[in-house]
């Protein structure tokens, strides 16, 4: 078992303790430190004693954590590292939930939503379902499938509207503040279990309570992708009702009809605040050492541990 995972493993028990390491692992300097400071890191923690406190054994962790594949051990594209999650999204998030007057500006920014997404998804997933990181022929088409579709689907509200020419203040009201929250909770899920769709057909491996592989389980890949799926389905959905709810309450006060233009930077500020304090929670949700009852995995790796309970890499 990787490092990282064992981190989880004696860290990451309960949603507190997850959601507060996480608020320090998603700290953006840390996108600053280069590769060879990475594998310092790495190499630190191997050789010495990490359960000591000390601040260079802590930073090393924050490092490991936050930029090593806990699977391959490989340092992560900056670009998919979570804490380079809010700073690259928040602005395709803001731009996707906005009221745009036309259909193409509304697809394009979800286009490119959707497209970081999947590869925020790919880059953090379990890569034990593809050894040697070699995806299968299919996978490659069915992202940009997902990717397209999501993108249309993700501009449905502004499409039923243009091109149906919409004229009802309520249907509209519908269309901009009740639609967005479940389309972005599902394409988000949806966008998970695509993407990550080898791991429940390949299976991924999994650990005795020792960190020792037991082998490779479908059951314990669908659970893994269950999880992650809810938890960023949790986390657009929320995001895209908070300043839809703000406003709805704004609304009703005699400054902000008095103001009507308060109405755009409050809605954008609102946005990117909910993004950022959900990102850590939706990562909290579910373990990264996600653990799994012996008697739903195959039955050819219930004999192979005494162990009741198994343990896999959820991902992220």
């Amino acid at each position: 078992m990787d490092k990282n995972l064992e981190y989880w493993q004696n860290n990451g028990k309960s949603f507190l303790s997850r959601l507060r390491h996480w608020f320090a692992l998603l700290d953006p300097s840390s996108l600053l430190a280069s590769d060879a400071e990475i594998e310092k890191a790495r190499t630190l923690l191997q050789t010495e004693e990490t359960q000591q406190k000390n601040e260079k054994v802590e930073n090393a962790w924050t490092l490991s954590l936050s930029s090593v594949h806990a699977d391959s051990g490989t340092v992560i594209s900056p670009v998919f590292r979570p804490q380079a999650f809010l700073p690259l999204s928040v602005l395709l998030v803001v731009a996707s939930f906005l009221p745009h007057k036309g259909v193409k500006p509304a697809l394009f920014w979800h286009l490119i939503l959707q497209s970081y997404c999947a590869g925020f998804n790919h880059a953090n997933r379990n890569k034990t379902a593809t050894p040697g990181n070699k995806t299968s022929a299919k996978q490659p088409l069915l992202i940009v499938g997902a990717v397209s579709y999501s993108a249309c689907v993700g501009a449905l509200p502004q499409i039923i509207i243009q091109r149906l020419g919409v004229s009802s203040i309520a249907a509209q009201a519908f269309c901009r503040s009740v639609l967005p929250v479940p389309l972005s909770a599902a394409l988000a899920a949806f966008s998970v279990m695509v993407v990550r769709s080898e791991e429940s057909e390949n299976g991924i491996q999994v650990f005795d309570s020792n960190g020792n592989s037991v082998g490779v389980s479908k059951q314990a890949g669908s659970k893994a992708i269950k999880e992650t799926a809810i938890s960023r389905a949790t986390l657009f959905g929320t995001t895209a009702a908070v300043p839809i709810f703000l406003l709805h309450l704004l609304n009703r006060a005699k400054f902000v009809q008095r103001n009507p233009l308060i109405v755009a930077p409050v809605r954008h500020i609102s946005t990117a605040v909910a993004l950022g304090l959900m990102i850590p929670v939706s990562f909290s949700l579910y373990p990264q050492l996600g653990k799994i009852d012996k008697q739903q995995v195959e039955n050819e790796l219930r004999a192979l541990t005494d162990d009741k309970e198994l343990f896999y890499h959820r991902g992220l």
